[in-house]
């Protein structure tokens, strides 16, 4: 392997390569690489949408070697939380890296104009992306698509007009169905005048111990496609979770006004999956197909002619566009995800910025002169697709304040106690007790796949477990996937890729580590995130939970603001902080 990083300086043009063997045979890989490469590249206090402020992709040592291990992680200053930003995605990004010979990238300054970089393998071009500017991320692809012709693995990645105009929550779109969703991604590239990256790769990869390689691989590859470790994926995808949360009564419904959802039935992954879909997607070197694409047919004139859009969908995307809007059916749902995806839009903030909005609106916190008069009300889909194109423009105070995100407008006109959000990141799909609340305020990117709090609320459910319990569990987590994201794998596979699974993996590509050090690792990789993170302003003494938490029935019933400090207190005291 070649373990080294590709410089890019957009204000020069330059870009040239280093040879970092220290710092992956250090950090391995991955989120413990790019959390290095941050620390050294991001001034402290560094303006999240300036020049100065990084972005970092990376990728890991079983990337596009083995079954499943298809992400790709980007780091960066984070323009909606001021603090560590880090997003991961899937596609063919991390294949493409690995065949360029890129392990990690690191992008510096701003481009004089719009602007899109090239790599075939070793060679690196910065292009002018003038006439692409403005178009929105999907129409970029077709069009970079036949710009970009050639041989290799390839991957775009772009940008709409929401990372554009500088959103906090636009994301990047990647391959088309694939996305850096969270904490903004799409405005750092758009305050580097960034319009996307286009990446082929034609190198071959070594593999020291061929052998050894092609038993573990195997051993591996039977794991995923003849057990059912990962068959509800390939079914029904993680919509199936819709259902299951709504019976669990831990499905947010009305901005969290209610757990449970009348028309839950209508959005299901089984109803989509009955009905909707019409094909399903891999990530590269992924033989499970998790991706669903459902079909949005709408009719364009009175005589019978349709246009027929495909639109990707999971679980996320159904709570935060669906049931936390009130939408009620798939139609409506598949609309307001691709009116997110036409303008580059995370989906998971725009659908909690929404759902304040809306109860805002029923409280007269907010008026239609403010909403331009956009009537906001549950399960209208017309106005939310309005709401989102105003977000995006920004037309007046009250649409720009929504651009920053639910903390912002609900500082500005009230509504603090049920605006969604812990750490700073709008909410993801989960109210199922203490561990997920307590999840995602300490975890390092506060997402629900930090530590999976959720997962932790559900266990007991069945059987009980402790505040104190709870906690350990959530450590446990939270370090042990600083060594998984370093590797980078999807975290579907967690059951698949075990202990002895990782060990022996990393073996038959040279890297000899045991568990115990594995385990040290996941720890340190975790407090150089929290040194970053408190670096930039984070305390985690002094984050806000909304009391929406506390008024509304849990998986595990309601939910007691004391146990929550109390898990907070001991995560702290456990952390050593």
């Amino acid at each position: 392997m070649l373990r080294r990083v590709l410089y890019i300086d957009l204000t020069t043009g330059e870009s040239w390569f280093e040879q970092r063997d220290g710092l992956f045979e250090e950090w391995l890989g991955g989120t413990g690489v790019a959390t290095q490469l941050l620390l050294e590249e991001c001034p402290p206090g560094a303006d999240p949408l300036s020049p100065q402020a990084p972005i970092i992709f990376s990728i890991g040592p079983l990337s596009a070697m083995y079954p499943v291990m298809t992400k790709t992680v980007a780091q960066f200053k984070s323009p909606l939380t001021g603090e560590l930003g880090e997003s991961y995605a899937g596609g063919r990004l991390a294949m493409a890296m690995r065949f360029a010979g890129h392990e990690s990238i690191v992008i510096r300054g701003r481009a004089q104009r719009p602007s899109y970089i090239s790599i075939r393998d070793d060679e690196v071009k910065i292009r002018d992306a003038t006439s692409v500017w403005g178009i929105n991320a999907m129409r970029t692809g077709v069009i970079l698509r036949d710009r970009e012709k050639g041989v290799g693995r390839r991957s775009i990645i772009r940008i709409g007009p929401a990372g554009e105009n500088l959103i906090p929550y636009a994301g990047v779109v990647v391959d088309t169905y694939r996305h850096f969703g969270r904490l903004g991604l799409g405005a750092a590239f758009g305050s580097k005048n960034l319009k996307a990256l286009v990446i082929s790769g034609t190198e071959d990869v070594a593999v020291p111990e061929s052998r050894r390689y092609r038993e573990v691989y195997n051993r591996i590859y039977n794991m995923v496609v003849q057990t059912d470790a990962m068959d509800k994926y390939h079914d029904i995808g993680t919509p199936i979770n819709i259902n299951v949360l709504n019976q669990l009564k831990g499905l947010p419904t009305r901005n969290f006004q209610s757990t449970s959802f009348s028309e839950a039935e209508n959005i299901s992954g089984e109803t989509l999956a009955d009905h909707y879909l019409i094909r399903r997607v891999s990530c590269a070197h992924c033989p499970i197909g998790c991706i669903h694409i459902g079909m949005l047919k709408t009719a364009f004139t009175e005589h019978h002619e349709f246009e027929v859009r495909k639109v990707s969908y999971d679980f996320e995307l159904i709570y935060s566009l669906g049931s936390n809007l009130g939408v009620k059916t798939p139609e409506g749902l598949l609309e307001l995800i691709e009116s997110c995806e036409r303008w580059g839009l995370d989906a998971i903030s725009a659908g909690v910025v929404l759902g304040w909005a809306t109860e805002a609106y029923e409280r007269d916190l907010i008026t239609p002169q403010e909403t331009l008069g956009v009537p906001l009300q549950w399960n209208n889909v017309k106005g939310y697709i309005k709401a989102l194109e105003n977000i995006v423009k920004r037309p007046n105070d009250f649409y720009s304040a929504l651009a920053r995100g639910v903390d912002y407008p609900s500082q500005k006109y009230g509504g603090q106690d049920f605006a969604m959000s812990l750490g700073g990141n709008e909410v993801a799909g989960y109210h199922t007790g203490p561990a997920s609340i307590v999840g995602q305020t300490v975890g390092v990117r506060h997402s629900h796949l930090d530590n999976a709090g959720y997962s932790i609320d559900q266990k007991a459910a069945k059987k009980q477990l402790a505040p104190s319990a709870m906690v350990d569990q959530i450590i446990k987590e939270d370090d042990s996937r600083g060594v998984f994201n370093s590797l980078v794998g999807c975290l579907f596979a967690r059951g698949v890729y075990n202990e002895e699974n990782i060990v022996d993996a990393l073996a038959s590509v040279g890297i000899n580590k045991t568990r115990e050090e594995l385990d040290v690792l996941g720890r340190r990789i975790f407090q150089e995130k929290y040194r970053f993170k408190v670096r930039e302003g984070f305390d985690l003494a002094r984050q806000r939970v909304p009391r929406r938490f506390y008024e509304t029935v849990s998986t595990l019933g309601m939910v007691d603001p004391e146990t929550v400090e109390e898990m907070l207190r001991l995560y702290r005291q456990r952390r050593g902080w």
